[in-house]
């Protein structure tokens, strides 16, 4: 844990670091097996040339002094012969016995050699009558032993045996000094790999980077960003690709900016024509409305109808005018300080809802907010809640705590509340929770406006289901908007360019004057 806290967090999970590590295991595991058969191979050379040295010049000697020896020997002619081979190979430091069959004795065995010759070897010299060899290891020393039979001059087996024993210590040094030689280059050589590992993980790596960048601009809405395509490799094809991807994305979306430009340009276009002959036809219907009491019941009742009908279109065209503003980003705030809590009771009384509508409004909370939008944000939550919630409808304001920058307005119905497969959709536009309710008092727009509202005030607004039962829609403003010590520019009440004024704003000519109208969502 300790040494897991000193490495850099991800260090061993970079591709950069995973392509190093590879190349140096696979630098390491070449490394490791060339070293090993090389050791392999040299010390079975080593010891081979030791091991065919040796019987050569052993049989060499024999081959000198063996026909000197007088047949049948005696024990001292045997030790005779062991002491003139062991003089003849003093450059090897060999040990001999010397054996004759029916001469007791002339097997003894060196104080300084191996106690006990193996019993495989005897055999392969005494019955066999071939000359034998092997490596042993005894008290942690290797020995050559050596058997070898004499012939007579005819060529016949004789009883005549000779066995050396060789220390193999000075090659066994040899093979040491091989293995610290192979060790010691072995370090060196995977220091060296690292820059190539480097070299090769940044060949890699650096492609890979510049598509990463290239995906950080595209997710940026830099749809023009392409790759420079270089060679034909795997990467060279990746980057083709995104380039290829890139740009059907851009041509997408360029169709789909113009597609919904022409939209919100139509619906722009259409509510504004529509608000000269609706106009006219408000003015007729409130002169029918007028003399309705003086028709007969069925015109009376038909005139009624059309001004129900006339001002909810005259309210849904007024609410797309609205919309529009909020696409084409013409939607500009005009600040006032004002008292919070008495904006909201004033739009309670504009609507004639003190009697249906509980408030909790202390005094004293001031804000500076756009005192015409969120007179819409208030009465389009609570017209939601008499319309779609349950009465009484509760209003409560909450005054930022000390030190606290944002104050909280809540709207609780007592309906039934909201389908939670509801809730994250009862902000968007022309949503409707009931789909047979396919027509209603309201557009479906009140509710997403009043959210536009807000978020223009760099607040937000969330819906959520009471634990006691009803809807809560909450309203987190901050007290003081981003940029709202500066004074503001950008479209005013009439469309027109030019600085917002710091008083109360003056409504804007294409809404209807007196309190903002009520759309349930």
């Amino acid at each position: 844990m300790r040494r897991r806290r000193l490495l850099p967090p991800g260090l061993l999970r970079g591709l950069r670091a995973r392509l190093v590590v590879a190349f140096l295991l696979v630098a390491a595991v070449s490394a490791l097996t060339t070293a090993g058969l090389t050791y392999r191979e040299a010390r079975n050379a080593i010891l081979q040339r030791s091991q065919d040295m040796a019987v050569n010049d052993l049989r060499t000697q024999i081959n000198s002094l063996a026909p000197e020896l007088t047949v049948p020997p005696t024990r001292t002619d045997l030790e005779a012969l062991r002491l003139q081979l062991e003089r003849s190979g003093t450059s090897r430091d060999w040990d001999i016995r010397v054996r004759y069959r029916g001469v007791p004795g002339g097997d003894d065995a060196p104080p300084s050699s191996p106690a006990r010759l193996p019993a495989d070897l005897e055999k392969s010299v005494e019955q066999r009558h071939v000359p034998a060899f092997q490596r042993v290891v005894r008290n942690g020393d290797p020995w050559l032993l050596i058997g070898m039979p004499v012939r007579q001059s005819d060529g016949a087996p004789s009883a005549l045996s000779v066995y050396a024993q060789l220390p193999l210590n000075a090659e066994e040094a040899n093979v040491e000094a091989l293995v610290s030689a192979a060790q010691r280059g072995a370090l060196p050589v995977l220091a060296l790999s690292v820059l190539p590992a480097l070299l090769a993980a940044r060949g890699v790596l650096r492609p890979v980077r510049r598509l990463r960048q290239a995906a950080g601009r595209l997710a940026e809405g830099k749809l023009d960003t392409r790759l420079e395509v270089k060679g034909t490799d795997e990467l060279a094809g990746l980057s083709r690709s995104f380039n290829d991807m890139a740009e059907e994305l851009e041509a997408s979306v360029a169709e789909l900016r113009r597609l919904e430009a022409n939209a919100h340009r139509f619906a722009a276009d259409v509510s504004h024509e529509l608000r000269t002959p609706l106009a006219a036809m408000t003015a007729v219907t409130d002169v029918l409305d007028e003399d309705a009491a003086t028709l007969d019941p069925d015109t009376a009742s038909a005139v009624r109808l059309i001004s129900q009908e006339t001002g909810k279109l005259t309210r849904m065209v007024e609410d797309l005018m609205e919309v529009s503003r909020f696409d084409a980003g013409a939607a500009a705030l005009h600040l006032d300080e004002v008292d919070v809590a008495e904006t909201v009771r004033k739009t309670l009384q504009a609507r004639a809802w003190q009697d249906e509508v509980g408030a909790e409004l202390p005094d004293g909370v001031r804000a500076r907010v756009d005192p015409r939008r969120l007179d819409v944000v208030v009465a389009n939550l609570v017209g939601n809640a008499l319309h779609h919630g349950g009465s009484p409808v509760h209003v409560r304001l909450r005054a930022p705590g000390p030190g606290a920058d944002r104050l909280l307005l809540e709207v609780r119905d007592s309906g039934p509340g909201i389908d939670p497969q509801v809730l994250p959709h009862v902000f968007d536009r022309f949503y409707k929770a009931d789909s047979a309710r396919a027509r209603s008092e309201g557009s479906g727009l009140g509710l997403a406006i009043a959210r536009e509202n807000v978020l223009l005030h760099g607040g937000t607004v969330r819906a959520a289901n009471a634990p006691g039962g009803g809807a809560v829609f909450t309203v987190e403003l901050p007290v003081r908007p981003p940029g709202a010590a500066a004074t503001r520019t950008g479209p005013g009440p009439d469309g027109s360019d030019g600085p917002a004024p710091d008083g109360p704003a003056e409504p804007a000519p294409d809404r209807p004057t007196g309190p903002a109208p009520l759309t349930p969502g």
